[in-house]
């Protein structure tokens, strides 16, 4: 594969998750669309979704429902695209969904492998790949960011670091659509900076396109620790998203 054809996958992938076309993301002007969660979208997603919003760095595609189609369309015509993504901005468009029970809920920046950098770090531990069936008694909290135990079924290859038997970081990889693979990661507190996160992603990330899949990783703006991992790993940014929810929801998850 070449960097322009994994960045096609990943626009086909997004176009599948909320119903639009590829030529949506390349446009110059924003887009809206009626939202639609594909058959074949990323697992994660779970309905219901009052809008979503995606940038590739050319324009916001919107997708809406019904109820939002107005408030999202002028927003997105108020402010430039990338300022659609930032609080200031934000709080105009939450006043507006609030009266509806709806409120923006995540945020996100994902991340694609340069092909032309990407290649195996070094790291001072050994490194075991790991296949479907030799992971099974690592599903807990010390490994809950490469290994998700709601969707076991999901989760693909992993690879750990090991010093002296000891398993003291794991990155995994979970199969959230037909062609992409999400790649997560933990290393144990004491083994920080030192070079284990970006050696265990970087080589699953090889290891994933080996399978001939596309790898991605997603990470908080706010998460510069994750995001450095990316940087070093030769993960670059492609697009981001912010969904609309119910207010419930939000209410729940922050109990």
């Amino acid at each position: 594969m070449t960097n322009k054809e994994v960045l096609m996958i990943a626009m086909q992938q997004s176009a599948e998750d909320i119903g639009c076309n590829v030529e949506d993301f390349l446009a110059s002007d924003n887009r809206i669309v009626p939202f639609n969660l594909g058959e074949n979208s990323k697992k994660y997603y779970k309905l219901p979704i009052g809008s979503n919003f995606i940038s590739y760095g050319n324009n916001v595609v919107a997708a809406v429902t019904e109820e939002t189609k107005d408030i999202v369309k002028e927003y997105i015509s108020k402010f430039e695209f990338y300022h659609c993504f930032e609080t200031p901005k934000m709080r105009w468009l939450n006043e507006r969904l609030e009266p509806l029970g709806l409120t923006v809920c995540f945020m996100a920046e994902y991340y694609l492998p340069d092909l032309n950098k990407l290649s195996e770090l070094p790291c001072e531990y050994e490194l075991r790949i790991l296949e479907k069936g030799q992971f099974d008694d690592l599903y807990c909290p010390e490994w809950s960011n490469a290994l998700c135990s709601d969707r076991k079924h999901l989760d693909m290859l992993a690879v750990g670091a090991y010093d002296n038997g000891k398993l003291i970081g794991l990155a995994g990889c979970s199969a959230d659509a037909e062609r992409m693979w999400q790649i997560g990661v933990d290393v144990l507190p004491e083994y920080r900076r030192k070079g284990v996160a970006s050696a265990l992603t970087s080589k699953l990330a090889l290891e994933i396109l080996k399978h001939g899949k596309v790898p991605f990783y997603c990470s908080a703006w706010s998460n510069v620790r994750s995001v450095r991992n990316a940087i070093k790993s030769s993960l670059i940014p492609a697009w981001v998203e912010m969904t609309v929810k119910p207010v419930s929801i939000v209410e729940e998850m922050n109990v």
